[in-house]
């Protein structure tokens, strides 16, 4: 049975899936955002552990246990910073969902919730990050059986929409 895809408006610290995605910038040493929401959720001892993860490269992903928060992982990428769609941003977007659901799966997740990487302050147009999201997704979880359920958690209604109106093309 292929894995349900489904978009909510929710915030994603407070999600009860196997995993969730966390929007790094490259230290993983949180910020602003969702980042910095997921490590304030997680609290200290997620802090440790990602500090003790040595950053991470655009595209890449590492896992950590979720501590405190309701997720039993969170796996950890950073997203392309965008520059026009020039300097591979696309390529290395599609990596970060991939590598995401490789990693979650390696860790034994069944279920995954994915924030939308790369769109807040690294400036990634919501629209094209949200099909690339979509479509890398679609595409990767044949490999992946053991992944039952993926979620788009959005921010906003907008956001929402969005990934609602793709999702609901692939009916």
């Amino acid at each position: 049975m292929p894995a349900q895809l489904h978009a909510i408006q929710a915030d994603i610290t407070t999600l009860a899936v196997d995993a969730i995605v966390n929007a790094a910038n490259p230290s993983l040493l949180g910020g602003g955002g969702v980042s910095g929401a997921i490590l304030r959720a997680g609290g200290a001892k997620l802090v440790d552990a990602c500090r003790r993860l040595g950053g991470c490269d655009s595209g890449d992903a590492k896992l950590t246990p979720g501590y405190r928060l309701p997720a039993r992982y969170v796996v950890h990428t950073v997203g392309p910073v965008w520059h026009g769609g020039q300097q591979q941003e696309a390529e290395l977007l599609a990596s970060c969902y991939r590598r995401a659901l490789e990693v979650a799966a390696a860790a034994g997740a069944r279920s995954v919730a994915f924030p939308s990487i790369s769109t807040g302050i690294f400036g990634y147009p919501f629209a094209q990050a949200a099909a690339i999201a979509v479509d890398t997704v679609r595409a990767t979880l044949p490999a992946l059986p053991t992944i039952e359920s993926v979620v788009f958690c959005c921010f906003s209604s907008a956001d929402l929409q969005v990934y609602t109106r793709l999702l609901d093309a692939l009916d």
